[in-house]
């Protein structure tokens, strides 16, 4: 079977081979026309040539290629000489000839394929080659095979022009996003290069406070670097001159202590050359005094007679224990209707004796020794440092430290910081508000201070006691009971512990509330115990003034103030101490000083005997009492109260 390759006579420059597809897909009809149009142009030339394909053939060739041709279109590339036809007849069909190419292929028809040139055609005889014939199945299949590469020729062309143009379109979306990119890649520069310029501003900025604050704070280092300097040579030189004038004031004290030594060694000597001078007058003036104090003790021991029956009925009983009485009367320089007015004293000789030795060593020091103005700063040290008195164990050890320091400062005088210490601490009965709650765990507080600074310096302690003496008879224990009218005076008042303001004597409320504020403390100092520190007043001279009071004194409303106040804040620790002797004494109290309250009526306020008994029924001594023992800390809420 032979093969004909037909070449379409197109030149070369001709602008239709450019756009025509050089594998063109061809109907079986329009090969046929070809054909026909071919054999035409030949024939005008040569001699007619017999038909190259059969009738029958051809009938069925068209059939087919009419079916294809409905779906398929047809392209074809024409010759120079179709071209020069007409140009208006081209631009008209040139949208519908130079539509997209298609192949074809026929295995029914086979040409001969033409090497030579059309001159050489001329001079060669022309010798059609016909189609074999083939039968129907063979050209069915083969029509059905060129159909099927046809349509997948059809469709790679057609996802290939979709890829194309998708390609195209995506080329250009990519373009469209890298201008847009761009764009915003520039004004993000242009935005970076701002932020970048502010931030170097600011940069800039913090730098510069940041320097001119580390210049100032170096220049204020400086600054108080020098100024300490400055303070710290100030200081010693402060310090080397106090020195210097304390060696200058040791000095004069040593002299004028050995010329008081001198000047008193004459005093003395003139003094006993006066006592015996003055022993001879005493002795004629002696029996004028006992001739006066004869008659006057008459007038007493009938006026006494009485209480001192009570006394002997109640020793008889043996409810009570009494001592031996010592009257001793004071009598006034003046007289009034001719009778002698006098005062008598109720106490015990041991208790008199001890407070005529505290006295005579607190009565040592002048009484305006803080007035000058060396001793004053001592005496404002130490009352500033009892005003910060606290409930509290660190307040306590740091209040009891500072005063110790404060009592053994070289410029103060011994006897002078021991009374100083003892004033201060009896006036915290004054300045400190007794009815408020928080008064009896200062009194707890302050007896520990006490304890602590008297355990270091012993002699402190008899100061402490005549300042307690003077302040409040009831502490020695003793009781000045007025002989008459007369005898009840300002003086009276004043020996028996009443305050003036503004020049008159402070009521009775404000005496009796003093009272049991000093006897408070007085027993909050004798009750305090220390583990390892011995108190040289403590629960044994507690008891014996338990035992001298209830012997000596009479039972009145100072007193039951006196004896309500101390066995309130020492009532427990005296019933710890003693037990079943304690319970002896408060049963003496029950059967004895509460009954003589009551039988004196109206005289006798009734507060006392109300806390008396509640605090013997309620047996307020076994509970101990609130601020006895000290806090290791204090809330915020107990330190603004």
């Amino acid at each position: 079977m032979g093969f004909v390759e037909l070449e379409l006579p197109c030149r070369k420059n001709s602008p239709l081979v450019a756009s025509a597809d050089p594998d063109p897909h061809w109907t079986l009809d329009a090969l046929l026309s070809e054909l026909n149009s071919i054999e035409t142009q030949l024939g005008a030339r040569f001699s007619a040539a017999p038909s190259p394909l059969k009738q029958p053939e051809r009938e069925f060739c068209q059939k087919k290629a009419l079916d294809r041709s409905n779906n398929k279109p047809f392209v074809m590339c024409v010759t120079d000489d179709d071209v020069g036809d007409s140009e208006s007849d081209d631009e008209e069909k040139d949208d519908q000839s130079l539509v997209p190419a298609t192949r074809f292929t026929c295995n029914d028809l086979c040409l001969s394929e033409f090497e030579e040139s059309d001159d050489e055609l001329l001079n060669e005889d022309f010798q059609p080659c016909l189609i074999e014939k083939r039968h129907v199945e063979e050209g069915v299949l083969f029509e059905l095979e060129s159909e099927h590469q046809l349509n997948v020729k059809e469709q790679v062309r057609n996802k290939i022009a979709a890829l194309e143009v998708y390609h195209n379109n995506e080329i250009e979306r990519i373009a469209s996003v890298m201008a847009r990119l761009e764009k915003f890649a520039e004004v993000r520069r242009e935005m970076d290069g701002k932020l970048d310029k502010h931030y170097q501003r600011k940069i800039a900025e913090v730098v510069d406070k940041h320097l001119s604050a580390v210049q100032r704070d170096h220049e204020q280092r400086s600054q108080i670097v020098e100024r300490r300097i400055r303070d710290d040579a100030a200081l010693e030189e402060a310090k080397r001159k106090e020195k210097a004038f304390h060696e200058e004031k040791l000095q004069q004290e040593r002299a004028k202590q050995e010329a008081e030594a001198r000047e008193k060694s004459a005093k003395l000597a003139e003094e006993a050359r006066m006592a015996a001078l003055e022993a001879a007058a005493k002795e004629a003036s002696e029996k004028e005094a006992a001739r006066l104090r004869e008659k006057a003790i008459s007038e007493v021991d009938q006026r006494g007679a009485l209480a001192l029956s009570k006394l002997s009925s109640v020793e008889e009983r043996g409810e009570i224990k009494h001592h031996n009485l010592l009257t001793n009367e004071f009598h006034s320089d003046k007289q009034k209707g001719g009778k002698l007015s006098g005062i008598k004293v109720f106490a015990a000789n041991a208790a008199l004796d001890a407070e005529k030795k505290r006295l005579t060593l607190s009565n040592e020091v002048p009484d305006k020794a803080h007035l000058t103005k060396d001793f004053g700063k001592i005496e404002r040290q130490i009352a500033k440092s009892i005003s910060k008195l606290l409930p509290t164990v660190d307040n306590v050890i740091t209040r009891a430290q500072e005063l110790i320091n404060y009592i053994n400062a070289p410029e103060c005088p011994r006897p002078i910081s021991y009374c100083l210490f003892a004033s201060k601490v009896v006036s915290l009965c004054r300045d400190r508000n007794t009815k408020d709650k928080t008064f009896e765990k200062t009194t707890f507080a302050c007896g520990y201070v006490i304890l602590r600074i008297t355990s270091q310096i012993p002699a402190a302690m008899d100061f402490l006691l005549a300042e307690f003496h003077k302040v409040c008879i009831y502490t020695v224990p003793k009781y000045l009971h007025p002989l008459d009218q007369a005898s009840q005076r300002k003086d009276y008042f004043t020996m028996i512990g009443y305050h003036e303001v503004d020049g008159k004597l402070e009521s009775d409320e404000a005496y009796l509330t003093s009272i049991a504020a000093y006897m408070k403390l007085y027993a909050a100092m004798i009750q305090t115990e220390i583990n390892g520190i011995k108190n040289p007043h403590g629960l044994k001279e507690g008891w014996k003034w338990l035992a001298m009071f209830l012997n000596h004194l009479p039972a009145n409303t100072s007193t039951a103030y006196a004896l309500e106040a101390f066995l309130k804040m020492a009532g427990f620790a005296l019933y710890k101490r003693y037990g079943c002797q304690f319970l002896k004494i408060l049963n003496v109290i029950s059967r004895s000083f509460l009954p003589a309250l009551k039988k004196q009526g109206t005289k006798v306020r009734a507060d006392p005997i109300k806390n008396l008994e509640h605090y013997l029924d309620n047996k307020v001594y076994l509970q101990e009492p609130e601020g006895r023992r000290l806090a290791t800390s204090l809330l915020s809420r107990e330190l603004a109260l």
